[in-house]
């Protein structure tokens, strides 16, 4: 007995633009239209009743936007994969979509093939993410992460290599022509700023921020 078709419903506030993707769905024999919303609000009403496998959804939208829908599919853990469409790839957007749990994330000018293609993926439990939009995601992932690293002076930094080389306080202290107790303070203040309690996990967080080669 043959599996059913992946159901899909697919939400836009401009009519032209939303008829164009129902028309590429309904075109894919692999797939099955179940359902149109022109606002983000009607969208998850829907996707509430008819639970699609996939929801095409843009990303800007009257009363929800299609990153809030898919945090409510998300809270309700509603068995919907969500593809996102956006005429303005921002990185941040694209970020806290992909974050959010967004199968896909895709351009308004996609063709409706790469878009299908995208919806088909998310049926089968995949991500994709085009070209551009991976450029936008790593781009938009070091800003965060530097963001997130705590600014060490020239002098941690040192503390922090060598602890990462096995030196106890001592050895740093004579290495750097310092004394232990300055070592010491300097090792606290590495903890306090990297919100560990010891030199293992001091390295472990450093490696893990990059603050470490």
């Amino acid at each position: 007995m043959a599996s059913a078709r992946p159901t899909v419903l697919i939400a836009d506030d401009h009519p032209i633009y939303r008829e164009g993707l129902t028309r590429a769905v309904a075109q894919r024999a692999e797939l099955e239209l179940v359902g149109e919303a022109q606002d983000g609000r009607t969208a998850l009403e829907r996707i509430r009743a008819l639970r699609p496998t996939v929801a095409l959804l843009d990303f800007k939208m009257p009363g929800l936007d299609g990153l809030q829908v898919l945090q409510a599919i998300r809270r309700d853990e509603l068995p919907t994969a969500v593809v996102l469409l956006s005429a303005h790839t921002t990185p941040e957007a694209i970020y806290e979509c992909i974050a959010g749990g967004a199968a896909a994330f895709l351009s308004k000018e996609a063709d409706r093939d790469e878009i299908c293609d995208a919806v088909a993926a998310a049926a089968r439990g995949e991500v994709r993410l085009a070209a551009d939009v991976q450029d936008h995601l790593v781009r938009e992932l070091r800003l965060r992460t530097a963001a997130r690293a705590p600014h060490l002076t020239a002098r941690e930094r040192e503390v922090l290599t060598m602890i990462a080389d096995g030196l106890s306080a001592p050895d740093i202290a004579e290495r750097l022509t310092l004394s232990t107790a300055t070592v010491k303070s300097h090792l606290q203040s590495l903890y306090g700023k990297l919100e560990v309690g010891d030199r293992a996990a001091a390295v472990a967080v450093a490696m893990r921020q990059g603050l470490l080669e």
